[in-house]
């Protein structure tokens, strides 16, 4: 099943998405506890008339489709992009935060921090975690643990990534993880998922998530032996090579197979 999150008459609503004449519309919406997402799901899925109009994705307020409780982030997963910027390729996952504050809707527009004279693109698949995790073993059924995917670019300020010789801040500034603009269950990256980045039009990443240096499982092991992930918690896979700086005015586009095109537009820090 697919879904979204939108904005209808001010207030967040989830919506099943559906594809009609090629076109993909909402079909279905349901004001769920947004902490709830089991709740949310099963609710989608026994909507047989929609509270209210069907409406073109297209045109719809999109929010981020969940509101996670932790953003993880895998660093270097992809052997080209470790080394085109000058680093080794790592022998266990290389794991980082960006803080919820850095969460950002489709279409919305991306804050460059003055203090920063690099912003790089970083388009990725996102897993979607469906229930509690703890300590799962590389053999666990890892897809049960796993609600869907959807995209993100993970923003980076790069010249300040070298400059504190940790992410935190670099990574974390407000802004700084667009996500959307569905949540699917129907795609399988272990089947390889064609990731690209536009910018202004122009094809600037093209990898596939057979690509990973680290599986899905394992990465789910490595980080649930110290951190136990919840509902809804985002986990960002890696980006594939390619990045580069942006100026404000650019638009930057990233589409993963059969999840659509996330897009969001860069603008100049005006406080």
């Amino acid at each position: 099943m697919k879904t979204c999150r939108y904005l209808h008459q001010g207030i967040a609503r989830y919506g099943r998405v559906e594809e009609t004449n090629g076109a993909l519309w909402i079909t279905g919406s349901a004001p769920i506890p947004e902490e709830d997402l089991a709740a949310q799901v099963a609710a989608l899925r026994g909507v047989a008339q929609p509270d209210v109009e069907p409406i073109p994705l297209d045109t719809a307020e999109l929010l981020p489709p969940v509101t996670p409780g932790k953003i993880l982030c895998v660093g270097r997963n992809y052997r080209d992009h470790a080394k085109e910027l000058g680093n080794e390729v790592p022998a266990e996952p290389l794991i980082f935060f960006k803080p919820i504050s850095s969460l950002l809707a489709p279409g919305a527009t991306v804050r460059m921090p003055r203090i920063s004279e690099r912003i790089d693109f970083e388009g990725e698949l996102v897993l979607v975690i469906s229930r509690r995790a703890s300590h799962l073993k590389p053999d666990t059924n890892w897809r049960s643990y796993v609600r869907g995917y959807t995209i993100a670019n993970d923003v980076t300020a790069r010249d300040l990534q070298k400059k504190d010789g940790q992410w935190t801040r670099a990574k974390g500034f407000d802004t700084f993880c667009p996500v959307g603009p569905i949540l699917s269950d129907e795609v399988d990256p272990e089947k390889g998922l064609t990731v690209e980045t536009r910018v202004n039009g122009e094809l600037r990443q093209h990898g596939s998530t057979a690509d990973f240096i680290f599986s899905i499982p394992q990465l789910l092991a490595y980080i649930t032996a110290a951190i136990t992930l919840e509902p809804g918690d985002l986990l960002l896979t890696g980006t594939p090579a390619g990045v580069a700086p942006l100026a404000p005015g650019d638009r930057v586009e990233v589409s993963v197979t059969d999840l659509g095109t996330l897009a969001n537009s860069f603008a100049a820090e005006t406080v």
